[in-house]
């Protein structure tokens, strides 16, 4: 039987400062594929009471030498379990003393890519959150901050490490990193690497020199990195004022990497698939992705590395601040409507269905068994959305004070929430005892309006009231600022865009003085990240799409018509005429960015249908929701086919590709176009567009129309032969077809791609390309005959014992099981547990597969 023994669980409240000091840390590392030698020098500083040395250090740690200001410490001073290595109290001076160790360690077996790794030839470390341990022995923990010298030997061309260089020489490089900073921002990378290189100057003068750092033959495609760079810093500099700290700032692109990337003091480490990029091998989504992540990787230099967090507990203090940097840094390079409307569709996908399953848990969670398990939208996403709140409550300004008023007095410090809202209080005035809900309670609040009119004057009801969560079973009111306009019925603005703030369960405001009834637009920019609730009709959310002034709440109300209507379709009744035509008016909008009219063509997703019928109190069935979204498509092509047709050919882009806002923005709405009219017509524009595109945004749209109307087994097998030896496009190549098969399909298709050579399932990117677009693909992966759970469960099973990283995070495919029919829970209730009762079942995929069976009881 396997080991059901319950893992510890880490609460916030037993939080207790580490009880030495450590005033600096020297590294030696000689690297070798499987016997890398690891020789630590810790200098320490005991405290007040004499206290047991307790240091992490994972399994894979083989210990040669143990000493004490050079002196061996005897085995009976010392103890060690599969976690932690233990020197007793009475071993340890009560002055400064210094720890050495030496421990040997094997990148090679090192299947996890937690610590120290090769990838593909090349040493590469990944130690958030708790990786460090896997290098050697150590206070793994965020709140223990001190500088690090660095010595790094190995027969390899490159060997990096954080900070600026000391010494560099063949065979060896010595680093040193000025700067405080936890064992999670320590950062190692040796190998046979070529840079492209660049220069920034700091508004102060410092002249730092800039590298990107891929593989040879890769240097072509890493242009657009450095650019985004460059771009990233100055804006740092402009609109918040921070500015670089040292003399190098180094980024390395690799192929085996569990995250995105990481904001390593000045060496930070990415996934290749966010620094590679060509017209022919990268989309525009790419394009943006690259330069919104090295915007945020490099914005973490200040909000994450001078400034970390005391604990995991605390990592939406770093997180959620920098994702909201890099969303307004997007929104200033490219459309910040657009951006804005695309990050709520990110959000809504990803983060309310969170909080609406057994995952749900605050942005600040008091409580983890294993904290790689909360890198999550709540931590990420919701963070952020907080943070914007906050700053829009406190305005510009008072955002702006408070900004400089936590940079200096937190600069170097491992910091809380309380932290971050105390600078907030003091700068500005206000107590934001009950905004602090916003951290402490999951769940997304639910506002409902009503609307009454009487002798010129509007009056507004709102009621909150947030479902219960996991442990949470009631939650008071929180402070919610909701964003209102007024529009009058020739469709003039007759109120601009005012804020009211919500504290109460119930709450009431008036407008007076108006001469005629007008049209409310509400929550606009999504004041507040909840779900609205209103009485209103198809004719009202149709003169918001033509009239209102505030971009999302104009996108919103289109939203709002199509899910009206894919809601009904998707229950047996007649429904979206109106949605047709209001569509139609919107086509013909040459003034609306094009960017705002392909975000208005696009129709819900499946899964955004499902969520929406559920809580209604209605079981999705996600069969009728393909045929529902299907039917809807096909009859606005057929009502637009000569408006389509039009847009189609005016959008295309002259000239060479570029990646700018413009050109993505008119490509963004032919492919639109493409999707609708292929309905129609058969997929013929899209065949020619596959084989006449100069770009990959465009080819992959092609082959994603041909996938879903099985007429792609021709460019398919030619995309194949053009790009075997590109990871990066064949990833997208596994992707797609699965991601856009008939749902009848899509299990079987997966099956076949599973069984080819080139299914490196261990690779992350590969192995979340084909069970990530599984998932994506709702009919599909939710079969009735539990096919796609089947399939799911099978391939994390055998994950979770090379990456229990991945196969942890891919387990939340199953989060929304307990929403369908008797049927398919009983399927996915059986894929859960057996993967529950797996020998040897690691503890990353445990908290999650138990805590998803619970929702079920």
């Amino acid at each position: 039987m396997p080991d059901q023994t319950p893992q510890p669980v880490k609460r916030l409240a037993d939080y207790r400062p580490w009880p030495f000091g450590l005033t600096e840390t020297r590294l030696d590392v000689t690297l070798a594929p499987r016997g890398t030698v690891v020789r630590s020098e810790l200098d320490l500083r005991p405290g007040a009471t004499p206290e047991d040395l307790v240091l992490d250090g994972g399994a894979g740690l083989r210990l040669k030498t143990l000493e004490i200001d050079g002196r061996p410490v005897e085995p009976a001073q010392m103890r060690r379990d599969d976690e932690t290595l233990t020197i007793a109290a009475d071993a340890l001076p009560r002055a400064p003393f210094t720890l050495s160790a030496e421990v040997e360690i094997d990148p090679e077996g090192n299947t996890a890519f937690e610590g120290l790794y090769l990838s593909g030839g090349i040493f590469c470390t990944q130690c958030e959150a708790e990786g460090f341990r896997h290098i050697t022995f150590y206070p793994d923990r965020p709140d223990v901050m001190t500088t690090f010298r660095v010595t790094v030997r190995g027969d390899l061309p490159v060997l990096l490490s954080n900070g600026n260089p000391v010494r560099q020489e063949p065979g060896q490089a010595e680093w040193h990193d000025p700067w405080p900073k936890p064992a999670y921002l320590f950062a190692l990378v040796a190998g046979d690497l070529v840079a492209v290189s660049d220069r920034f100057v700091t508004r102060s003068g410092r002249d730092v020199a800039l590298n990107v750092w891929v593989r040879p033959g890769d240097q072509d495609r890493a242009g657009f990195a450095m650019e985004s760079l460059i771009k990233s810093m100055r804006w740092d500099e402009d609109v918040y004022g921070r500015e670089y700290d040292l003399d190098v700032f180094n980024i390395v692109a690799v192929d085996d990497f569990n995250m995105g990337a990481m904001e390593n003091k000045g060496l930070n480490i990415f996934n290749s698939k966010l620094v590679l990029a060509s017209p022919d091998t990268a989309t525009d989504t790419d394009y943006e992705r690259i330069e919104a992540v090295i915007a945020h990787e490099y914005f973490h230099n200040w909000t994450g590395n001078r400034i970390t967090c005391r604990d995991w507990f605390q990592l939406c203090l770093k997180e959620g601040l920098t994702v909201f940097r890099d969303q307004q840094f997007t929104g200033d390079l490219r459309s910040a409507a657009v951006k804005r409307i695309e990050d709520v569709q990110v959000l809504r996908a990803r983060q309310f269905r969170e909080d609406q399953g057994p995952l749900a848990h605050p942005p600040r969670p008091d409580r983890y068994e294993e904290i790689n398990n909360f890198y999550t939208a709540t931590v990420y996403e919701k963070g952020a959305e907080v943070i914007g709140m906050l700053k829009r409550l406190v305005g510009d300004e008072g955002y702006a004070r408070a900004l400089d008023l936590y940079f200096d007095r937190h600069d170097g410090d491992a910091a809380t929430i309380e932290d971050w809202l105390t600078v907030f209080e003091d700068a500005t005035g206000r107590d934001l005892t009950q905004f602090a809900r916003w951290y402490t309670d999951a769940g997304t609040p639910h506002l409902t309006m009503q609307e009454h009119w009487q002798d010129g004057t509007l009056t507004l009801d709102f009621a909150q009231t947030t479902p219960p969560t996991p442990g949470q079973p009631e939650k008071p009111a929180r402070v919610i600022p909701i964003a209102v306009g007024l529009i009058g019925p020739n469709g003039d603005e007759i109120l601009p865009t005012t804020v009211l703030e919500m504290t109460g369960d119930r709450q009431s405001f008036d407008f007076p003085g108006l001469g005629a009834r007008p049209v409310v637009s509400v929550l606009r920019g999504f004041s507040a990240p909840v779900v609205l609730r209103r009485e209103m009709d198809d004719a009202t959310r149709a003169f918001l799409l033509a009239h209102d002034t505030d971009p999302f709440a104009r996108w919103e109300a289109g939203r709002e018509l199509a899910l009206s209507a894919l809601t009904d379709l998707a229950q047996g009744r007649d429904a979206g005429e109106g949605f047709i035509a209001a569509i139609g008016t919107l086509m013909s909008d040459e003034a609306a960015d094009p960017a705002f009219r392909a975000l208005c063509l696009a129709l819900p997703g499946e899964e955004e249908i499902a969520t929406r019928l559920a809580d209604r109190g209605v079981t999705p069935d996600p069969q009728a929701i393909h045929a529902a979204r299907g039917d809807l498509a096909r009859r606005i092509a057929e009502a637009h086919r000569d408006a389509l047709a039009a847009l189609y050919t005016a959008m295309t882009v002259p000239g060479d590709y570029r990646p700018d806002a413009a050109s993505a923005a008119r490509r963004a709405l032919r492919i639109a176009a493409l999707g609708l009219l292929s309905r129609i017509d058969g997929g013929e524009r899209a065949e020619v567009l596959f084989g006449t595109a100069d770009n990959m945004t465009e080819r992959m749209a092609a082959l994603s129309v041909l996938v879903r109307l099985d007429r792609a087994q021709s460019a398919l097998r030619l995309m194949a032969e053009e790009f075997a030896g590109n990871r990066l496009v064949m990833d997208k190549w596994f992707s797609v077809q699965v991601m856009a098969a008939p749902p009848d399909r899509a299990v079987a298709v997966a099956q076949t791609l599973a069984a080819r050579k080139d299914f490196d399932w261990k690779n992350p990117n590969r192995f979340r390309a084909l069970l990530g677009g599984l998932a994506a693909n709702h009919a599909g992966f939710h079969a009735a005959d539990g096919s796609g759970y089947a399939f799911t469960a099978d391939w994390l099973a055998r994950m979770d014992g090379a990456n229990p990283q991945i196969a942890a995070r891919m387990s939340t495919a199953f989060e929304t099981w307990p929403r369908y029919d008797a049927g398919r829970r009983a399927h996915a209730v059986a894929a859960l547990e057996r993967i529950a009762a797996l020998e040897g079942l690691s503890r990353n995929t445990r908290e999650m597969v138990s805590r998803m069976i619970a929702a079920g009881r």
